[in-house]
């Protein structure tokens, strides 16, 4: 818990010095609100859960990215899942779920199905995904970071931006056809 600035934080926000204050330090009582989401669970061990701006708005409910992926990863036979928002015209977003399974899985509609119905054990029906793409990899930084901005980059068929940064840049031509 942060209860002091240091000397390397800002002084303020461009053009919006009192932004700064109201963001940032008063909304928990003289404490620094980083931005980033946690639970502590019955054992006492604290679980990173994301960014609290990295949420997907599906039918008036807030759910976290990491929320879904989590759910997926947490069934025996997914590696890696990366999950995004795509634009729904009555939910506002739909999920869409990008998996990567363990080398001895085999995809088949069966799993598919399987896995969107672990999500809404784990969830709820809400959380759910609408789509789930197997995919062989999921972009990532050189420090092992999923790019989730290039998958939804990719199944919105947007530019993706610069993706000089990849460890795995052939992981972006495999989403191409996800649109």
């Amino acid at each position: 818990m942060l209860l002091a600035p240091w000397p390397a934080m800002l002084k303020g926000l461009y053009n919006d010095p009192q932004g700064y204050n109201d963001r940032y330090w008063t909304r928990f009582d003289k404490c620094y609100l980083t931005g980033d989401v946690a639970r502590i669970d019955e054992d006492g061990y604290v679980w990173i859960q994301g960014r609290a701006d990295d949420v997907l708005k599906v039918s008036a409910h807030r759910i976290s990215n990491a929320e879904v992926e989590s759910a997926l990863v947490s069934h025996e036979d997914v590696a890696e899942a990366a999950v995004i928002g795509k634009p729904h015209s009555i939910k506002g977003e739909s999920i869409a779920a990008f998996v990567v399974l363990k080398e001895e899985t085999v995809p088949n509609d069966e799993l598919r199905s399987e896995l969107i119905q672990h999500v809404r054990k784990e969830i709820g029906g809400i959380a759910k995904p609408d789509e789930l793409w197997f995919v062989r990899g999921l972009p990532k930084t050189r420090s092992g970071k999923i790019m989730r901005r290039v998958v939804k980059a990719k199944a919105l068929g947007t530019p993706t931006g610069d993706i000089t940064t990849l460890s795995n840049p052939e992981t972006v031509s495999e989403l191409e056809h996800l649109k």
